[in-house]
This record gives structure tokens, C-alpha cells and sequence, in this order.
């Protein structure tokens, strides 16, 4: 199973190092459980321990065919941007005689046949931990792989689709993810699962469904296992609802706070979250007991219009007010922002670029966000998005601006006017810029010489520590902000992203000119 790497720097790139998608590893642990089947994970954004390298520094495959043959090739197709990464590796296996399946959240409509034509052979659609163990047992047996849900694969160059697959809803009767199956990695910060599936439908969004929980006594399992086999002390619980499910959410706290105390360790979990759980006071007690101390928020915009076109219901003030409530708990909270969203026909947004990026600076500095990330929109396959901005033609061609592009860093079609795609660049550039400064270094330094003070005042020392280390740990991280932007603009710079944009908006015919960032 191969997880391809990204195609060039980005704000995923450092945390990568030290984490693995959990998708890939879950589908590979069902597999290892059949009989006769030997798995290994290969992360390529995760690849450190000896791994054998190419001129161009990535993963050498040649040399682990030669270490360890394969019979069969896994992709992990769950991010468009490493589809370009992820056909040149399948053409690799194809031409070697092993067979290659794929399987993401990519893989939809035309995607699909592109990817066949690009050297996969099948690619699963939907989940793939049923699908997959099925075609790998069917191909093994020699038999017609059109009797296995939920695939695709051509077939004297007519595309095969076979009938979907029912969604997982017992996944008691999973294994839980092994890890110990990643080769050359070294994971830090373990990913969690318990709900598949969201009932917001939000339009730029592919996750669709109705909730599909696991059972709280899995997700502690997948804990205590990562803790006693790996000695993991960080988790990230990969799925957008916690909190979804109250009464089932509280009882997994008590679990996590209980297992915390019996084996005499603290862990340090991450969640993702909706905003108006802080409303919830014995939730967020509960959380923190839990050892959850990161609260992920998709604020996505400040601006009103673009809330209503992403189908948001909350309006910014009462975003303010909310985001208090977590810190006033003691979360960290990490804002996750897209900039320059396009509203639908018929509403009028005439703010001009330096009052959006305004009101955004400001909505940060109101609800004293710890750390943010500010994309700009991705017209993702298979999103409501993508069919309104195609309908339009305004997503930009893909022979100009192609899929490793699309990682929320890039203008990918026209925005709404008065902004161009250059704006919407530069905008990304002077909000993070704002916020992740070099600065923050000399702020490090205070908070280094602050701490005797802070740690052995005279009033509440538990209070102290924690308003002394949320400070520096922020700091540290705003510089290491710093650091990051500085990287992509270099990358950016050395990169003809700009010739690429300009071609494609002749080619749909806007004529605006590309103002380089």
C-alpha cells in the first residue's frame, strides 16, 4: 500500500513527516488478516528509517521491488493534489507486471477512467476495506472480477462499474489499524477514526452521508493499542463531528480519562470539532478531562454572504463569542479559514480585497485564535461547488492548472469580481503573513526568561502554567509559521505556476492579467 508524496511544499509537508493517513493503513490491516497475504505501508510524505532514495530524492521503488517483490500495488487516491504522483507509480508497478488498484475520495465520475487509462488496473469506489479484501480473494482464485462490488476496471477499453457497496456501518468487526505495517516511518501523532460520514452538506465538502459511529470501546481500543504497542502519547481523531453523538461523546471522555489514570499517563489529543459544542460546559469539561487539549474549528469565513453560500448557519459575531467558550476551558483552538469563496448568482459581495482581507485579520485578532490556516477554495470532485463553478466555466483547465495544484494554495478558477486569481494568491500571503511573523522568535525568547516568575508565583501555580506554556507553545508555532510561508514562497517563485495561470485564463477567456503575489 503506497500513500504518494505531495507534490511540492506545503503547509501539510512538516506535519506529514510525523503522521500517516489512516485510511491506506486501516484497508492494509484488513488485507494482512487474510490468509496468505504479506502487507507493508509506504508513506511517502512519512519516509525516513533507511529508505532507499532516487536521483530526485524520493522513494526508490526499484530497489524495494528488489528488497521485497510485490504481487500487488495499493494507491491511496484520498487527495487530488498527489494524483499526478500517484499515476507515474502505478505506471511503474503496471509496466513490472504487478497489479495496481486505487481508491480514494478522487476517484469519482471522469477521475476514474483516467486513472484506469494512467496504469491502475482497478479502482475501488467508496470504502475499501470490503472491496478490496473481495477483488484481492477473486483475483487470487482467478475469477471474474466483475462480481465484486464496489470496483471499476476497463475492459477491452470499455469501462466496467460494478454495483455499489453497501456503507460499513459494524466496524466492531474490523481489526484496528496496525501501524507496526508502515515501513521507513515514524509516527508521532497517531490518527484516530469513529465517525464516517456528515449530515452538514456543505457545498465544497466531499464527505456525504449520514454518520456512521463506531463504537466508543473502538475508539479507546485504537487508543491503548497505539499506547502499549507503539508508546503513542498524541492523537488526532481524524473524523469532522466530534461531539456529534453527546451522550456516546461523554462516555468516551470518562473512558479516555479513566484509561489515563489506571496506566499513569497524560495523553495529547487533537479533535475536530463544530463550533457550537462550546455552548456545551459538562462536554467541554469532560473533553478536558479526556486529555483533549486542540479544538480544530472550521470558522471558514468571517464574511456573512460566504457563509450562507457554503450552507453555514452561524454568523461571525457568534463566532466570537463561541470561540471564549473554548478558550475559556483551557483548548487551544486552531482556525481553519478559506479565503475569497464564491457566492451564488444573485448575491452581491462588492467588498473590495484589502476590506476582506481586513475583516479576516480582525475576526482572528477578536476571537484570539491560537493558530490558523487559511486556504483558498477547491473545486474538489464530485462537490456541489465544483458543479456550480463548472456550469459557470470557471474552473480553470487542468492541462493548465492540473490536479497537483489542488491543495488549497493556488486560484483554480475565476473568482468573483472585483477579485482576480493574483488577489486571491496575495491575500493567503498577508493574512498568514500577519499572523506567523519572524518576530514571534524574540517572544520565544521572553517567554524563556518569564518562566521562573510564571512557575513559582504566589497566586494559582496550575493557572499560571498554563497561561506561561499556552503563550510559548503559540509563539513557537507562529514561528515555525514563519518558517513555512518563507519556504513556499521560495518554492512558489522557483515554480512557473504564474505562466500556467496566465494560459488558463486566456484559454477560458477572462483576460485578466496574473498579478504575482
Amino acid at each position: 500500500m503506497i500513500i504518494p508524496a505531495y507534490p511540492a511544499f506545503n503547509i501539510y509537508s512538516r506535519i506529514a513527516r510525523h503522521t500517516t493517513a489512516l485510511g491506506p493503513v486501516s484497508v492494509a490491516t484488513v488485507v494482512s488478516h487474510l490468509e496468505g497475504w504479506d502487507v507493508e505501508v509506504i508513506d511517502e510524505n512519512n519516509y525516513w528509517r533507511l529508505g532507499p532514495r532516487d536521483v530526485a530524492g524520493m522513494p526508490d521503488h526499484g530497489t524495494l521491488q528488489t528488497i521485497r517483490r510485490a504481487d500487488v500495488a495499493g494507491l491511496y487516491g484520498g487527495l487530488s493534489s498527489t494524483i499526478p504522483r500517484l499515476h507515474q507509480i502505478a505506471r511503474f508497478y503496471r509496466e513490472r507486471g504487478i497489479t495496481t488498484i486505487a481508491g480514494g475520495q478522487h476517484f469519482v465520475g471522469d477521475n476514474i477512467r483516467e486513472a484506469l487509462e494512467q496504469g491502475v488496473d482497478f479502482v475501488v469506489i467508496g470504502e475499501g476495506e470490503d472491496s478490496l479484501r473481495d477483488l484481492l480473494e477473486s483475483l487470487r482464485a482467478g475469477r471474474d472480477p466483475s462480481g465484486v462490488a464496489g470496483i471499476a476496471f476497463l475492459r477491452d477499453g470499455a469501462l466496467v462499474r460494478t454495483g455499489d457497496r453497501t456503507p460499513i456501518t459494524d466496524f466492531d468487526r474490523l481489526p484496528l489499524p496496525d501501524f507496526g505495517l508502515l515501513r521507513y516511518a515514524r509516527v508521532r501523532l497517531f490518527p484516530v477514526g469513529w465517525i464516517r460520514g456528515c449530515g452538514m452538506d456543505c457545498e465544497f465538502c466531499t464527505v456525504k452521508g449520514r454518520p456512521r459511529p463506531a463504537s466508543v470501546e473502538r475508539v479507546v481500543g485504537q487508543v491503548a493499542s497505539a499506547v502499549e504497542r507503539y508508546g503513542a502519547r498524541s492523537f488526532f481523531l481524524v473524523d469532522d463531528l466530534f461531539g456529534h453523538r453527546r451522550t456516546e461523546t461523554l462516555r468516551l471522555c470518562r473512558l479516555l480519562a479513566d484509561y489515563q489514570k489506571a496506566i499513569g499517563i497524560r495523553l495529547d489529543i487533537t479533535v475536530q470539532i463544530r463550533l457550537e459544542r462550546a455552548k456545551d460546559t459538562e462536554m467541554l469539561q469532560a473533553m478536558r478531562s479526556a486529555g483533549i487539549n486542540t479544538v480544530c474549528v472550521g470558522f471558514e469565513s468571517p464574511i456573512p454572504e460566504e457563509l450562507d453560500a457554503m450552507n453555514k448557519k452561524l454568523r461571525p459575531s457568534d463566532m466570537v463569542a463561541l470561540t471564549r467558550g473554548y478558550h475559556v476551558a483551557g483548548f487551544r483552538v486552531h482556525g481553519m479559514f478559506i479565503f475569497g469563496y464564491p457566492v451564488p448568482a444573485g448575491v452581491r459581495l462588492a467588498a473590495s480585497l484589502q476590506d476582506r482581507i481586513r475583516r479576516f485579520r480582525s475576526f482572528v485578532r477578536k476571537a484570539r485564535i491560537d493558530t490558523i490556516q487559511v486556504l483558498l477554495p477547491v473545486p474538489l470532485p464530485g462537490t456541489a461547488l465544483t458543479a456550480r463553478l463548472g456550469a459557470q466555466n470557471r474552473i480553470f483547465p487542468r492541462d493548465c492548472v492540473g490536479w497537483e495544484y489542488y491543495d488549497g494554495n493556488f486560484p483554480l478558477f475565476m473568482p468573483d469580481a472585483p477579485l482576480s486569481p493574483g488577489d486571491m494568491q496575495m491575500a493567503l500571503r498577508r493574512i498568514m503573513g500577519r499572523f506567523y511573523r519572524f518576530r514571534t522568535m524574540f517572544a520565544v525568547g521572553l517567554n524563556v526568561l518569564t518562566f521562573p516568575a510564571m512557575v513559582f508565583a504566589p497566586w494559582d501555580i496550575p493557572a499560571a502554567w498554563h497561561r506561561w506554556h499556552r503563550a510559548w507553545q503559540n509563539n513557537i508555532m507562529r514561528f515555525g509559521g514563519w518558517i513555512l510561508l518563507r519556504r513556499w514562497t521560495s518554492a512558489f517563485k522557483a515554480g512557473d505556476f504564474a505562466e500556467r495561470l496566465a494560459l488558463a485564463e486566456r484559454r477560458i477567456g477572462a483576460g485578466w492579467g496574473f498579478r504575482s503575489p
